[in-house]
């Protein structure tokens, strides 16, 4: 097929932190040099910043260096955190540990709770100040290499396909973007990012991927509960001692709080639903107390990378590179990623610039160098054994053997060993007959909710029409093997009810839902079979989290 063609210096994928901080750095360093430099971003969301979903609590250290002067510059950045609290929850009590208990790489003050959806957009306004072109609505789905195999770019999505992919009156192919380098920032899970890592062999040094799955709310609480300012991070109830997970509690804008839980994707239960487990956290009556009289304004979900740098794959390959979440760079137990994103940007696009002027070398060798000698790699690698940690000896053995490696970290002691993942989290599931259905409480409306009130709080927007994105290797693969050995999973793990198992002329049959995708990707990470594929859908489809 033809297409239309599009050239660039550089092309980057995905308009998150990682990326739109590429972008600027990149018409930083031009300007600087008086050189023209062609900058494309390309973002599925139908905006900037409407697929962004996190917590968030971001350290300003990375956005100092990209804007020295960023609070004259108006970044939204309004609320510093002055009260950080880490809670041991059981069923019915509240354990809060001493400040003076947590390593210093566990603290927050200094630090900002944030929209990130709003940092994109401002981000996205100064990169456009500064000549970078942004595309919205347009998804990457496959690269393009030139004959030696080198990355030259990326195709965009067709437009206008019917059911069975077939064109309609509305079709338009997908465009051909090239570009000396892509830099790819898709975030977690990214669907151009597999296809790069299984061309290049980018995993075939590194641990298996490990990820969470991360949910939140956005509450409007009574004023006189209100802390601006005040985090909580907590620990226990209701996951058990060998389901790792946790829960957070951030206090911002005018009697806003962000409520949210991480489950991590290593589960061995077949029959845990990761959202009912978020849903079951909000009844503790340290919750209850503040939500109860209060409203809930929005609600998304969102995988979580959390291998740490011994999952990391190759970040450079013929081309191009990976930036930020695509890579994997997460510190877990500070649930935290958006600076470490930004950085990389920055760290790529330094090394981009400096190839194209030395005739644009196949390899950007010098970006995982320059990523290795900065403060992203000191501090990933003082808790890169936290996550191991809690995988072998459950949460409380976990809890304290990365403490304390955290601490003697922060007395500059570094311990000589790193420990690898043993398994991939589509391997860790027992089986259904071996296992224990929880008892969930059914929701109240009030407090507690199902996923499809949830999923409409999401604000979704998929054409019916379109191709199903959510691909299966083998059609009956799920019913054959997912639904008699592990209890069909599907419809557990997917926190937008999406998989259904239905009956069909007397024989059950999985029943996707794609309309309800809220791009979260825990289906790609967590079926046991490795049988879902997510694609991009149309460009523009998807969640819109406009207050995220």
């Amino acid at each position: 097929m033809e297409r239309d063609v599009m050239e660039y210096d550089v092309l980057i994928v995905g308009a998150g932190p990682a990326g739109l901080s590429a972008a600027i750095r990149l018409k930083q360093l031009a300007q600087a040099q008086g050189q023209e430099l062609g900058v494309c971003v390309l973002e599925k969301g139908a905006e900037v910043g409407s697929h962004i979903f996190s917590g968030a609590v971001l350290d300003p250290k990375a956005l100092q260096e990209l804007f020295p002067d960023w609070q004259a510059l108006g970044a939204p950045l309004n609320t510093a955190v002055d009260k950080d609290t880490f809670v041991v929850l059981g069923e019915e009590n509240a354990w809060a540990m001493p400040e003076w208990s947590l390593p210093p790489l566990m603290r927050n003050h200094g630090n900002y709770i944030i929209s990130l959806g709003e940092v994109c957009r401002w981000l996205a306004t100064q990169a456009e100040a500064l000549g970078v072109e942004i595309y919205t609505g347009f998804s990457a789905q496959a690269p393009s290499y030139d004959d030696q195999g080198r990355m030259t770019g990326v195709i965009t999505g067709d437009m206008g396909l019917d059911k069975q992919g077939n064109p309609t009156a509305n079709y338009t192919p997908g465009i051909e973007i090239r570009a000396k380098y892509t830099l790819v920032a898709e975030g977690t899970r990214g669907s151009l990012t597999k296809q790069l890592e299984a061309r290049y062999g980018l995993r075939a040094t590194s641990s298996p991927a490990k990820y969470g799955i991360g949910f939140k709310e956005v509450w409007r609480v009574k004023p006189e509960l209100h802390q601006k300012g005040l985090i909580e991070h907590t620990l226990g109830w209701p996951l058990d001692a060998s389901t790792g997970g946790g829960g957070f509690i951030y206090h911002h804008g005018e009697n806003l709080v962000s409520v949210g839980y991480v489950v991590h994707l290593d589960y061995r239960n077949p029959y845990l639903s990761p959202f009912d487990v978020f849903q079951t956290y909000k009844t503790h009556p340290k919750l209850k107390a503040l939500l109860q009289d209060g409203k809930r304004l929005s609600y998304g979900a969102r995988a979580i990378s959390e291998g740490g740098i011994q999952s990391l794959p190759e970040m450079a390959f013929p081309g191009g590179a990976l930036l930020g979440c695509s890579a994997g760079l997460v510190n877990v137990p500070k649930i935290k990623g958006t600076h470490y994103a930004m950085k990389s940007g920055m760290l790529a696009a330094e090394a981009v610039f400096d190839a194209i002027a030395q005739g644009s070398p196949e390899v950007l060798s010098v970006y995982p160098q320059k990523l290795r000698a900065s403060w992203v790699w000191q501090e990933l690698s003082a808790v890169r054994n936290v996550k191991p940690y809690l995988s072998r000896f459950g949460t409380w053995g976990g809890t304290v053997l990365g403490g304390a490696e955290m601490w003697l970290s922060s007395w500059g002691v570094n311990l000589p060993w790193t420990l690898k993942h043993s398994s991939a989290d589509h391997a860790t599931l027992a089986e259904a007959a071996n296992s224990r259905p929880p008892v969930y409480a059914k929701p109240d409306g009030v407090l507690t909710f199902d996923k499809l009130s949830s999923v409409s709080l999401c604000n979704i927007s998929h054409d019916h029409q379109q191709p199903c994105h959510l691909k299966l290797g083998v059609a009956d693969r799920a019913v054959r093997v997912n639904l008699p050995k592990y209890a069909g999973p599907e419809q557990r793990y997917c926190p937008a009810g999406v998989y259904e198992f239905v009956e069909q002329a007397g024989e059950q049959a999985l029943q996707i839902n794609a309309q309800n995708c809220i791009h979260c990707k825990t289906c790609d990470i967590k079926d046991p079979t490795q049988n879902i594929n997510w694609v991009p859908p149309e460009g523009g489809s998807g969640p819109n989290y406009v207050s995220q």
